[in-house]
């Protein structure tokens, strides 16, 4: 076996979304790197062969703070102690002994892409949508339809997260006031056919529970030509209620931004061409179709609030005419192969980042973070926190016994599988090529376009492998 004198550390991250980069660069910034107590080479890999995972495919293009982020996440991947390969899917190109043979430890940080489930009547009418579909659509996922059947006029939206509000932002947007970000050309066409009038977002809870950041919910009030509907009936405010508002900064600061609209709404009773409803204290009951089984409209149950911070049912229906629901409850994850997963919560089994077994007990060498690690709660920079609990016993348990650590043997074992794997410089490339595609188009206001996305696969790799 060797030992820490006569290499480094070799380390494959299965995933390259902020969760598996930041835990790289958390690893390869460590102490006991720094001090010199041990070397790492880390080797992150994704399924899509461009690199940034959530930051890529699941936030909403026109939120260029969000997509900040990506700065920071090419400056992690310029490190020497770092390599990229795209392209490449655990479980179908890499099995795990494949990955136990090259590295020492695995640090899966797959995230979780798939809607959480809805069971109500009629959530599987033709019109009812999962938001995760949706959202990888608009940012032109590389593995999903190129279409999108927007014919709706009335739209539902389930949900009190930010994702709800990039579901409704993004279906209420006129598409032209898209063009100023890198949504791909097919989703420009698709937006601009849109017939919506109205889309209604729909929460549980009330004002004081609501789980968007007040930046999402400011972002809704500067859409052009859209105006934003509330209801009095939903700001009744028990004791715990006033009291959350007032203990909570940013819960006292998104019911003043809703005051503010309700008193503005008063004042000027909206001409917009759209309107962005938000409806507080209803829970969805039933889908309802017409004759032909597509969407007609939602019944929503009214809650009150219990007194205690929490919400109870009443008797009281009322109906929606919708033609379109997009669920957005939350993400789930999906089972990784040879690897425990825990179906109720959507997550590889683990204990504070460690893959344990059936009868939890750890398994040497597997690690996890992320969403795949806790579940799909918490905003991007959480995943730090979460990275560092986890790259802490990787180092604890450190032990070298890959059989094959050599760098380049795992090129090898990629050219042998014939897998067309892409690298860094390769998404540099594509990088490159997206910004001249934006160059040669113009905005809305004449200006061109900061960049636009390759949408197809194979477009994307073989950009991203030319020589």
């Amino acid at each position: 076996m060797s030992t820490a004198s006569d290499r480094p550390l070799r380390v494959a991250v299965i995933g390259s979304g902020p969760a598996g980069v930041y835990a790289a660069d958390l690893l390869s910034r460590s102490d006991a790197v720094a001090e010199g107590e041990v070397d790492v080479s880390i080797d992150i890999y994704d399924r899509y062969p461009a690199p940034f995972g959530l930051i890529r495919y699941g936030v909403a293009p026109d939120h260029p703070r969000i997509k900040g982020i990506v700065t920071s996440l090419h400056k992690i991947m310029e490190s020497e102690k770092i390599r990229f390969f795209g392209n490449v899917e655990y479980g179908t190109d890499v099995q795990l002994e494949d990955l136990r043979a090259h590295y020492d430890a695995v640090i899966f940080a797959t995230g979780a892409v798939y809607d959480a489930s809805l069971h109500i009547p009629g959530i599987d009418l033709e019109g009812s949508y999962g938001a995760a579909d949706f959202v990888a659509w608009y940012d032109g996922h590389p593995d999903v339809s190129r279409e999108w059947p927007l014919e709706a006029r009335e739209v539902a939206v389930l949900g009190n997260g930010n994702v709800a509000l990039d579901v409704a932002r993004v279906l209420s947007k006129h598409a032209e006031d898209m063009l100023v970000t890198e949504i791909p050309n097919n989703v420009y066409e698709g937006l601009k056919k849109s017939p919506v009038t109205d889309v209604h977002i729909f929460g549980r809870r009330g004002p004081a529970q609501m789980k968007f950041t007040p930046l999402e919910l400011r972002e809704l009030a500067k859409s052009r030509d859209v105006d934003i509907v509330l209801y009095d009936e939903d700001f009744e405010f028990d004791e715990a209620s006033e009291a959350a508002i007032e203990s909570n900064n940013q819960i006292k600061a998104m019911v003043k931004t809703l005051n503010k609209w309700r008193e503005e709404q008063r004042e000027n009773p909206g001409t917009a061409s759209r309107r962005l409803h938000l409806h507080f204290m209803q829970s969805p009951a039933e889908v309802v179709g017409d004759a032909d089984g597509r969407v007609a409209a939602i019944r929503m149950q009214r809650n009150e609030l219990d007194g205690a911070g929490g919400i109870r049912p009443t008797t009281e229906i009322q109906e929606y005419p919708v033609q379109a629901v997009y669920r957005a409850i939350g993400y789930f994850g999906s089972e990784l192969p040879d690897v425990g997963f825990d179906a109720r919560r959507g997550v590889i089994t683990n204990v504070e980042g460690r893959v344990v077994d059936e009868v939890e007990n750890t398994v040497p060498g597997l690690y996890a973070t992320g969403w795949i690690k806790r579940g799909p709660v918490g905003l991007i920079g959480s995943t730090k926190s979460d990275a560092l609990e986890t790259i802490t016993h990787v180092l604890e348990d450190r032990d070298f016994t890959a059989e094959r650590p050599e760098v380049g043997q795992v090129e090898d074992l990629l050219h042998e599988r014939g897998v067309e794997f892409t690298t860094w410089s390769g998404w540099r490339s594509l990088d490159e090529h997206e910004q001249s595609l934006g160059a040669e188009l113009q905005d809305a206001q004449g200006n061109p376009r900061k960049r636009v996305k390759v949408v197809p696969r194979e477009d994307m790799v073989h950009i991203s492998r030319k020589r």
